[in-house]
């Protein structure tokens, strides 16, 4: 489940598709480039430690990396290494949070979320409010919970959420509107979306039951928050045409 977090970051720039250059084209060559460009570094530090530290011994150490630097290199070395390991990781919420704010930011521009969400900064034109408020809470959840729980908690909401979600949403829509020209071609379409979905499922069992009641009461509350919406706002299913949100 771990190293599956581990990959999370190739869709990120999903994320910033309308701020991406010929999307159609360089979306999916940043997927594939950073999926595998990341499955050759992971390989290259799972072989590079367990040449050094044997792998019974590897997989219940805490802090594999240091310790693997301490051997080769001694006390001072495993330190810095150390540091360099919470700087790497530090950065890295950098490109997440970067990201993540996009999605209240559209929703607002789109009049699907609260306006103020939807603000620019005056000078840099990114937006603001929705990256301070996402940083913001990622600051209160790395306060509040274990590192190691709130990566499973992320990653068990994503995948119903998003992974497995966005998924069927495919689905419905490839069969609802096959007017629609789509930029991106599937070979095989739809097995590997139906592959997708039953891979994600068994990843999702992983998590165990309290994360996956979780994710499903997360699904259920927004679902109520939307039909409260749609009610106040005649979308669909309370307006008699089709909604603008399908």
């Amino acid at each position: 489940m771990k190293s599956v977090y581990s990959y999370l970051g190739y869709y990120n720039v999903c994320h910033l598709g309308s701020e991406i250059k010929d999307p159609s084209k360089n979306i999916p060559r940043s997927m594939f480039i950073s999926i595998f460009g990341i499955a050759f570094l992971y390989l290259l530090m799972n072989i590079s430690v367990v040449s050094v530290i044997p792998w019974h011994q590897a997989k219940n150490s805490e802090f594999v990396v240091s310790e693997f630097i301490q051997i080769l290199a001694g006390d001072t070395a495993a330190k810095i290494a150390t540091c360099l390991i919470l700087w790497v990781a530090f950065a890295s919420v950098f490109s997440a949070t970067l990201g993540y704010s996009r999605i209240p930011y559209d929703a607002a521009a789109d009049g699907e979320f609260f306006k103020i969400f939807s603000r620019l900064h005056p000078t840099k034109n990114f937006p603001y409010v929705s990256l301070l408020f996402i940083g913001s809470v990622a600051f209160l959840f790395s306060m509040i919970f274990k590192l190691g729980d709130v990566i499973s908690a992320i990653l068990a909401m994503r995948i119903i959420i998003q992974f497995i979600g966005q998924a069927i949403g495919l689905l419905i829509l490839r069969s609802k509107k096959n007017d629609i020209e789509f930029p991106y071609k599937m070979p095989l379409f739809p097995a590997p979306v139906i592959l997708a979905i039953a891979m994600w499922i068994f990843i999702l069992f992983s998590t165990g039951s309290h994360l996956m009641a979780g994710g499903l009461l997360v699904i259920f509350l927004g679902i109520i928050v939307y039909f409260i919406k749609a009610k106040l706002n005649a979308d669909w299913p309370f307006n008699q045409g089709r909604g603008k949100n399908f």
